[in-house]
């Protein structure tokens, strides 16, 4: 990680933008710091992904349940506590959630 000056981010104080899923929607609330990207996102119950996507990701799940489906097929389960890593190009991977779900991601 690059070279960075000390600061902390009032969550609160961040306005939330609003992205359209296949179903659903998320809730982003974004700082960027350089090319770091750190995000708090609320998925809606019943959010689906609207597209495929191969950013590299730190995910930790606040609260909720995620599911993911890897390009390949595999699918996987994120639940409160739990984290997942991946690194940017494969595999592609997708988001959905039944009972939505809030998460801090680093990208």
């Amino acid at each position: 990680m690059m070279e960075l000056p000390m600061s902390i981010t009032d969550w609160v104080q961040v306005a939330p933008s609003k992205h359209l899923g296949e179903t659903g929607f998320a809730l982003w609330k974004t700082q960027n710091f350089g090319d770091v990207r750190v995000r708090m996102v609320e998925y809606s119950p019943g959010y689906a992904a609207d597209h495929w996507c191969s950013k590299g990701h730190v995910i930790l799940c606040l609260s909720g349940a995620l599911d993911i489906e890897l390009g390949d097929g595999t699918r996987l389960g994120l639940k409160q506590g739990q984290s997942y890593h991946v690194g940017d190009g494969n595999p592609p991977h997708r988001s959905s959630t039944t009972v939505g779900a809030n998460l801090f991601i680093v990208d």
